[in-house]
This record gives C-alpha cells, structure tokens and sequence, in this order.
C-alpha cells in the first residue's frame, strides 16, 4: 500500500510540475514540424527490442512492412537509427540437458538477426562499439547492436563470454523471470521452486561479473532482484545499463526499479533506460485488465510461444480493437518516468528503451513509425536538444565507451 501511495503522489506531482524542473515546461506547445526537424538532427537508440518467430524468414521479412512493431521501414519512418536487437531465451531447468537446448534457443536467434543484417547491407549494420555506431550513423544506415536477455545459456560456466563477445553482444541480462545459476530475479517462479527472496550472487554469477568486464560486456541489471542487482553493481568496474526497465517511484511494479536503485545506477556511473512498456509504465484499466484476460484464456491458453500463427493474430487483432474501448497508457505517462529519473539522477544517467515485439509499447509509441512522438514530448516538456540527445543515445554511447576501456586495461 505504502508503495502504490507513493506512486500516485509522485505521478499527482509530477502532472502539476511540482517535482520535475522539466515538468515545468510541459504546457510548452510545439509543432509537428518543429519536432521532426530536431529528431532528424539526433541519434536515436532503443536498448530493448525482441524478434518475432520466423524472423528474418518469409514468416517475417523485416526488409517490409510486417506485423512487429519494428522493422526497417517503421525504422525509417519513426526516426529511429538503431537498436539493440535481443538474443532471448525463457528461464528453465538447471540441468545440463537444459542448458544445451537454452544454447541451441539462443543460437538460432542470433543466426536469425545475422540473416537480417546479411539481406540488408546496404540498409543496415552490426556495431560492436560506439565508434561503429557513429561511423553507421555517418553513413545513413540503420544501426543493430546486439544483447543478451538472460544468461541462461550460456550454461554452468562463463567460458561462452568470449564467443559472445567477439559476435558483438554488448550488454547481456542475469536473468528473466525466475531465478538461474547466475542471480536472483525479479520475479522469482514457483513453478521452478524459486526461494520467494532474492538469493543474490551465486558465485559463478560473481565471476560473470569480471567475465563481462573483461570482455568490455554492459552488465544489464534488468530483470535482476534487487539484492543481485547490487552485488553485481558493486563488483562490477564498468558501468552498468538497466536496458529496459521503469522507476518504482512513479509506477510500483515488481520489475521497475526503486529509488535505492536507481541511486546505485547513478553512483556506477550507469544509465537507468525508461521502457515503455504499459504495465510498467501506469496502473491498466481495469475492464481492460478483464478482457484481456479473457482473450489470453481464448486464444493463448498454453502461452504465446505455444499458440498457432492463427491465435496470436486474432488475439493482436482483439486486442488493438480493445485498446480503442478503454483509457490506455500513454506516452505522456511513460515520459512521467523519464522525468522523475532525470530529477533524481541528473540527464546524463536516463535513456529510453520500447520493449517492442515483447510487449511494450504504449499509445502514442505503439511501434518503431511512431518513434518521434517521444522526442515531441520531451520538447513539450522543456528539454533542450543537447538533453534529448543524452537521453536517446549519448548516454548509452558513453558507457559503451566506458566498458571498451575498462576491458583493454584488463585484457
């Protein structure tokens, strides 16, 4: 209770401009026009992007328009230059036969983004450190950076770092939803038999630690319990990135982060990157939260990852139409977040993040064509193009910079 009190205060706050000097500005009008020529000046970067199933296939052409909320037409269209596309796989057992099929999972997504890259030379480009995403940018391409959302697979050793790292993966995640070999989540499982507490560190996660360090690897603290995230943060001799999270302070919300934190973030010299996600983001409506229900009962009884191509359409299709009935989250809400962070941590330790093809998304920046409509906000809000800057890139830039140096001192 004393956590959802705190939210709605924060929230009441920052509407009325009372907490955030750039909330001050948010009456500030500005054009269209006036938005597109400044975000067409900037480097956009969303640290958190999924792909979808059969990507980089007939299934799902992301050369096209497609179905996913971000493609390299949408790409254009949104103003959106790069992306950290994620190498994924879902939390399982701790047994050997487990890891290899986590490493078999992980390797076809990798395998899946390397076509993508291949189909499109002259479109796009893999980076593997700042430099080459400026270099990319420099030349009108479509930047993919690449990183790791749970270190699941790579197994009961760190011995895979290397490979990962010489492939281009510059941030990797602890975990997802539920414990590993690594760390404690977030959002620990019972059907895994996960301790309700945040074990911490287990010592192989100690030594994923220095591995990623070595390798110039951001440690992402996304997803991790609060008592691993700071552990590794402590450890940890580069900066840390929270690739996709939000501020517990605005939202309560397991997996955002709380203002202890953020502060760890801050003292790391990390950046702490705001995802859009809607449940993240604001409390859902509650007949909305009602239907959707239902039609993940109707159409995704087993879960998404097991429905046919049928079912998860007609649920897309459902609930968009939904989304028009109810009050829905809004970008506005979602930079609420960014706001607060900034006010708390100093702009040069914020970013932006979508969660897109893994359930972010908010109105008002549903998918990657719709990119410019958060610059507009901030510019709405008062921040100056040297500000939004940082928050879309700069920032991120700087600690992969950072994580480029500390690993050459420590080859």
């Amino acid at each position: 209770m004393r956590l959802a009190k705190l939210a709605s205060l924060v929230s009441a706050l920052l509407l009325s401009g009372t907490l955030s000097g750039t909330a001050l500005a948010q009456s500030k009008v500005v054009t269209e026009a006036e938005a597109r020529a400044l975000h067409q000046q900037i480097l956009t970067i969303d640290t958190h992007v999924d792909i979808g199933r059969g990507y980089a296939t007939h299934l799902l052409d992301p050369g096209g328009f497609t179905k996913a909320q971000v493609d390299l037409p949408k790409m254009r269209a949104g103003g959106l230059d790069a992306v950290f596309l994620i190498v994924y796989v879902g939390q399982g057992a701790l047994t050997p036969e487990a890891y290899q099929q986590a490493a078999a999972t992980a390797e076809n997504s990798y395998q899946a983004i390397m076509r993508m890259i291949r189909a499109y030379p002259e479109q796009v480009g893999l980076a593997k450190t700042a430099a080459e995403v400026e270099a990319l940018h420099a030349v009108g391409k479509r930047i993919v950076l690449l990183g790791m959302e749970n270190a699941y697979p790579l197994g009961d050793s760190v011995k895979e770092v290397a490979k990962w790292a010489e492939r281009g993966i510059r941030y990797v995640s602890f975990t997802h939803i539920g414990h590993n070999q690594f760390s404690g989540s977030s959002n620990p499982r019972s059907d895994l038999n996960d301790a309700e507490q945040d074990p911490g560190l287990s010592a192989l996660g100690r030594q994923l630690v220095a591995e990623l360090n070595r390798y110039g690897i951001l440690i992402d603290v996304s997803h991790m319990g609060k008592k691993s995230m700071l552990e590794a943060i402590k450890l940890s001799k580069a900066p840390v990135i929270a690739s996709h999270s939000g501020a517990m302070s605005v939202h309560a919300n397991l997996r955002n982060l709380d203002d202890e934190q953020l502060d760890a973030i801050k003292a790391n010299g990390g950046v702490a990157q705001m995802v859009a996600f809607r449940s993240y983001v604001a409390e859902l409506d509650p007949g909305l939260n009602a239907e959707i229900s239902k039609l993940r009962e109707k159409y995704l009884p087993n879960g998404w990852a097991n429905a046919n191509e049928q079912d998860r359409n007609s649920y897309d299709t459902e609930l968009a139409s939904l989304r028009k009935q109810f009050p829905d989250v809004t970008v506005a809400q979602f930079v609420d977040h960014i706001d607060y962070s900034v006010q708390r941590l100093g702009i040069e330790h914020v970013g932006i993040a979508s969660d897109f093809d893994g359930g972010g998304g908010v109105q008002g920046w549903e998918d990657a064509s719709e990119t410019l409509n958060v610059t507009w906000e901030l510019m709405r809000r008062g921040y100056t193009k040297a500000q939004i800057e940082a928050l879309w890139g700069g920032n991120v830039l700087r600690i992969l910079r950072q994580a480029e140096q500390v690993a050459a001192k420590r080859q």
